[in-house]
This record gives structure tokens, C-alpha cells and sequence, in this order.
């Protein structure tokens, strides 16, 4: 047997011995030079971020009394982690869960879904190691059985959390808007939206290590969230009370006349400031229909034409010709343009345009009259006149520039979103307009309108002859174009913000302001952080005379005027409305009724403005209704007063 050599076997001792060394020190640099490092990597991999939400804020109308704020309810919440860790992944739970709140299983395994790329609506879009709320507003017997049986809802929580309160219920709904329910609410329309920033504060986060199974093992750090802060606004809750319901009678009552009184809005504005006191839509809708998640049926029910859009905020995006309300703007242009203010003109039955007749409103001759009575009476032939001599004068459009520079065509930059801005068509537009439908109008001219000729031959045969003309010269701002401006009717578009604001201008001597419904925004402790003033979007370029004299032309109109009948009785001898009424007609459709106004006559505070979509002439539905809501605010005629004393200086 051979024997190995001493020096090899020292060779493998000292082979051995190097390993091992080697083996030590990689073990003390592992362990000791860069333990911290690895310790720190380890624990890293296994650190998860959580948001903590902070409270939002509380909206409050200009009392201070609230209109949205947050109350506890009782919220039934999921940990994803711990279902997943489930053998079914947690389906048996989720299911159980779901009879037991009487929702579908679907709609609770949505809702815990994490949200990305590919992943739609509705899903999570919070971290998946914090609870995700399934259900709010669940009734306490329902809370206490899911607490009291943990082996039947492994991994389901329910306590109570902050949720969205309207204390009453859908007034104002149009303004406040709401918030989309996710991990961290968003404010999704009306003030919810605009003013988010402020209102949901700052979030607060929490470091959590947790193991392989993703199971929370400690908490690392955590800093609490800021609560959001306060805005104070404008809206005063019992002035919008008045308005809401005086709007809602209105269509009701056109309706009971025969109309189909489809929708409607109302403005109420502080002259001297710009501040929206109350603005109200109809139809509404109850924001609480959007807390814990809205239902399907409810969203197709709310954004569905069939039951009027009642998410439509009508006061800043519904669009109408405001008809005669138009006058106060033809009048200033006239005027500007040369026409006596004491000058005398005839107020014939209708006015001849080339081949075709512009009638007054009933085809009514009303003799010879000054610019006072012809707004009083609210005469077209006279300002049809105005309108085609300045047409024939030239391209300058007087009476464009003067809408223009009472803000209508252009967005008033009022604290709302979706804000529509209007039309003020001219020439340029009329061109545009033409390129953009040239096509489809020589192609009706062309072919008629058959499914329209079933029902109604003369309209299809009316609808033709208008493609026929407008295919060949539909670009040509004619002199017909100029007269239909001239009292608010053809292309022209406003909505009721707009028209409020104009007459703000008229009654506060022309100061053109851009509306606000924030007033202040203050923190949790009631600290003013900042206010919010109503900024001077210009001035209408109308001389102090002229605006007095519509101001005291308009202070007739309730009294001897189209709005007589609407004011019939009402205590002029305490507060002195002026206002102008109007009837924007539609061929084949119902009128809309329109009437704007202001308060007191001799030194404005207030303005209010109404229109009932379809709901007949101005003085039959949106005049009654702005009489009501003068009287609630000032209290006359048996009713409390809306306004404060102080207010209705």
C-alpha cells in the first residue's frame, strides 16, 4: 500500500485551511463590514407604503352653516392579503359578504380589483395591504354580525369612517357637485372639483414591514395625515332654498298650462360684488347617490336625455337664445351708434327685409314710441330697424362688439367647471360655420327630410327650403341674420350666469364682474388662509346716462310692461323690481321663457334671473317664479325673509 507523502498532505491542510479562512472573512464582510447595509436591503424588500387619507374638508354656505361635510358611518372594508392567502383566494368569503350586504358578488370583486393599465373601472387604486371599503352606510345590526363571526369573514373589517354629508340633502347639489369614490374620494364636479386642492388636505403615510405572505409584521413610521381645509362660500342656504323650489313650481305649473317645460335654471347675484348667492337646475339630483359607489341604474338614470340630464348644471352649461332679455344690448349698441335716446320710432306690425316680413310678437302695431316704451312693451320692429340700417352701413357690427363687451361669447370664469361659453355669431362665424356643414346642408337641400315628412309635411317642406338657401349662400351674413340678432333670437346662445352677469353690469353702473361661489378658504381651526374676491373682468363701454336710462325703462317693465301680469299686486312700495321678459321661439318647438332682473330699481343689490326651457312667453313661466323669489328673499307678500337685514340694504 503506497503512503502519501508528508508534503502533500500539507498541501491539503494548507488548501484547506485557505478555504476556510477565505470562507471567515467573506463572513465577517457579509456580517459585519456591510451587515448594516444588508440588514437595511432585507427589510426594504419587505417594506410596503400605505397612504392614510386625509378628512376632507367641510364646504359652508356664507353663514357659515354647512352645506357638505363628513359624518361617521359605518364602513364595511376587505384586506386583499388576507383573501388571497384563502385557499379559493378568498371567493367563498366574498360571497358570503355579498348576500349578507344584499349586493352582487360581482360588484364586491371589483371593487378590491387593483387598478392599471388594463384594468377598467371599478377597481382599487389604493395599496393592496390596506383594508378597501366595499360598502358604507351599513346598518349597525349588519356591522355587528360580520364582527361578530371572524371565521365566517376571515379578512373583512367594519368601523365606522368618515363619508360625505349633505346635511340638506340635495340643495345646492348643482354647486357643491361630488366626489368619485376610490381609495382617496375626488371631487368630480361643482365646488368638490374646482376647489379639490383645498378640500382634501394632505395625505399621511404609514411604513409597514411585512413577511413573504405579505402578512403586516410592524409599523417602521408614520405621519398623520393634514385634515382638508374649509371653504366658506357665497351661497346663502335659505336664498337657494327659495330659488330651488320657486324654479321647480315654475316648470311644474308651465307644464300643468300645456307646455313641455323640460328643464330650467335660476341666478341669483350680487350686483356690487360679483358673488353668486344662489344658482339653481332643474331637474336635480341627490349627491348622497354617489357614497359607497354609485348603482349602474343610477348613473344610466342621471346622465340618461330621457329623464332630462339631471346632472346638467343648467345655470353655467345649458344654452338658449335670450330673446328680448337681448334688448338691453341692442339698446346701448343704438345708442352708441348715433340713435336718440329721446328720439321718437315707430313701432309697426312688422318690418319688411328684402322678401321677407319680420313681425312683431303677436303681429301687434304699436304706434310711435321712445326707446323707453319700446323696451317697456318690448317692441322687435323697432330694433329689426336698428339692425338692418346698421347692416347696410357696412361690416363694423355695432351690436356684436356691444355683446361682446357685456361678456356674452366668452366664458364669465365663474368657480364651476364645465362652464359653457355661448355664441355671438357674425360673419366670421357664419362663414366657419358654413365650411363646417356645407356638406350635410346641400345633401338635405338634396334629399329633404323623410323620417320629419311622415309626421309633419309642412315642417319637412319649411326644413328644405332653409337647407336649399343655406347650401348656396349659407356663408353670407345676411341682413335677416342682423335682425334676428338684434333681439336675441337666431344663432345666439346664453347661459343664465351670462345673462346675469350683464345685468350686474347694468344695475352696479357697468362693472363687468367674473363670478365667484368661493368666498374664503379657511383651515380646520377656522385660520383664513386666503379669500377669494370676485375679479373685474372689464367695463361695458356704455356712457353713465345710457345705463341709467335702461335702468329706469326696465323699473316699468313689472309695473305697466309684458311683466305686468306676473306682478300683478306685488308691494312695489317696498321693494322696486325692474326687469325684462323674454320669449325666444323656436319653429315647431315651444317658446322659452326668460326673465331677467334687479333689485331695488333706484339702487340695485341683487340680481335675478330665471328661464323654464319650453315653458311658454317670458311673462307666463320665468317671471311668476322671479317674483317668488323676490318675495322670499326680502320677505314680502307673507313670506319669512331669505336674507339677512343686513343684506337687503
Amino acid at each position: 500500500m503506497r503512503r502519501s507523502s508528508p508534503s502533500r498532505l500539507l498541501l491539503v491542510h494548507l488548501l484547506v485551511a485557505a478555504l476556510f479562512l477565505t470562507l471567515l472573512g467573506r463572513l465577517w464582510q457579509v456580517q459585519i463590514l456591510d451587515g448594516e447595509r444588508y440588514a437595511e436591503a432585507a427589510v426594504a424588500d419587505h417594506v410596503r407604503h400605505i397612504a392614510i387619507p386625509a378628512v376632507r374638508g367641510r364646504i359652508l354656505d356664507d353663514r357659515g352653516r354647512p352645506l357638505a361635510r363628513n359624518r361617521a358611518a359605518m364602513t364595511v372594508s376587505v384586506e386583499r392579503i388576507a383573501l388571497d392567502r384563502q385557499p379559493d383566494r378568498g371567493r367563498a368569503t366574498l360571497r358570503k359578504l355579498a348576500d349578507l350586504l344584499g349586493r352582487h358578488y360581482t360588484e364586491l370583486a371589483g371593487k378590491i380589483r387593483l387598478c392599471g393599465p388594463k384594468t377598467g373601472q371599478p377597481c382599487w387604486a389604493g395599496s393592496p395591504y390596506q383594508p378597501i371599503p366595499v360598502a358604507e352606510d351599513v346598518p349597525e345590526k349588519t356591522a355587528t354580525q360580520i364582527l361578530e363571526r371572524p371565521e365566517d369573514f376571515p379578512g373583512v373589517t367594519a368601523e365606522p369612517r368618515p363619508v360625505r354629508d349633505h346635511p340638506r340633502g340635495d340643495l345646492a347639489a348643482h354647486v357643491l357637485g361630488y366626489l368619485a369614490p376610490a381609495g382617496d374620494p375626488v371631487g368630480k364636479d361643482g365646488l368638490e372639483a374646482v376647489y379639490e386642492n383645498d378640500l382634501r388636505g394632505r395625505p399621511g403615510s404609514r411604513e409597514v414591514v411585512v413577511d413573504s405572505a405579505g402578512q403586516v409584521l410592524r409599523t417602521l413610521r408614520e405621519q398623520p395625515p393634514v385634515p382638508g381645509a374649509t371653504l366658506v362660500t357665497s351661497i346663502d342656504a335659505d336664498v337657494q332654498k327659495v330659488v330651488e323650489k320657486a324654479l321647480e313650481r315654475a316648470v311644474r305649473g308651465a307644464r300643468g298650462k300645456g307646455a313641455p317645460a323640460d328643464s330650467g335654471a335660476a341666478v341669483v347675484m350680487d350686483a356690487r360684488t360679483g358673488r353668486v348667492v344662489a344658482l339653481a337646475s332643474y331637474p336635480g339630483y341627490d349627491p348622497e347617490v354617489w357614497t359607497g359607489g354609485i348603482e349602474p341604474a343610477d348613473y344610466r338614470r342621471l346622465t340618461g336625455g330621457e329623464r332630462g340630464d339631471p346632472l346638467l348644471s343648467r345655470a353655467v352649461q345649458g344654452l338658449w337664445p335670450p330673446a328680448s332679455t337681448w334688448k338691453v344690448v341692442s339698446t346701448a349698441a343704438a345708442a352708441g351708434s348715433g340713435y336718440s335716446l329721446k328720439g321718437r320710432y315707430d313701432c309697426p306690425g312688422s318690418y319688411r327685409i328684402g322678401d321677407r316680413s319680420f313681425r312683431n310678437f303677436g303681429g301687434a302695431d304699436l304706434g310711435v314710441m321712445d326707446l323707453r316704451r319700446a323696451l317697456v312693451v318690448s317692441c322687435d320692429t323697432i330694433f329689426y330697424r336698428f339692425a338692418h340700417e346698421m347692416w347696410l352701413k357696412g361690416t363694423r357690427d355695432p351690436m356684436q362688439h356691444m355683446a361682446r363687451a357685456f361678456g356674452f361669447g366668452e366664458k364669465t370664469g365663474v368657480d364651476l367647471p364645465e362652464e359653457a361659453e355661448g355664441r355671438v355669431p357674425d360673419r366670421a362665424w357664419k362663414r366657419e360655420y358654413w365650411n363646417q356643414t356645407k356638406d350635410q346642408t346641400c345633401e338635405a337641400a338634396e334629399k329633404g327630410y323623410p323620417e320629419t315628412a311622415r309626421t309633419d309635411p309642412a315642417r319637412a317642406a319649411y326644413l328644405k327650403a332653409v337647407a336649399a338657401e343655406n347650401c348656396v349662400r349659407g356663408y353670407v351674413w345676411t341682413a335677416g341674420d342682423a335682425a334676428n340678432f338684434s333681439i336675441g333670437q337666431g344663432d345666439v346662445l346664453v347661459t343664465p350666469l351670462q345673462l346675469a352677469r350683464a345685468y350686474a353690469a347694468l344695475a352696479n353702473g357697468g362693472t363687468l364682474f367674473s363670478p365667484r361661489v368661493g368666498k374664503e378658504v379657511r383651515d380646520a381651526d377656522g385660520r383664513l388662509l386666503r379669500a377669494i374676491k370676485p375679479p373685474v373682468a372689464g367695463r361695458v363701454p356704455v356712457p353713465a346716462r345710457t345705463l341709467d336710462y335702461l335702468r329706469r325703462a326696465l323699473a316699468e317693465v313689472p309695473k305697466s310692461g309684458t311683466a305686468a301680469a306676473a306682478f300683478d299686486g306685488f308691494p312695489f312700495g317696498k321693494l322696486t323690481v325692474a326687469g325684462k321678459t323674454g320669449t325666444a321661439e323656436a319653429y315647431g318647438a315651444e317658446d322659452t321663457s326668460w326673465f331677467a332682473s334687479f333689485a331695488p330699481a333706484g339702487d340695485p343689490r341683487y340680481v335675478v334671473v330665471a328661464v323654464i326651457s319650453r315653458g311658454g312667453s317670458g311673462g307666463e313661466a320665468a317671471a311668476p317664479a322671479v317674483r317668488e323669489i323676490w318675495s322670499g328673499m326680502y320677505g314680502l307678500e307673507g313670506n319669512k325673509p331669505a336674507l339677512p337685514e343686513r343684506r337687503r340694504r
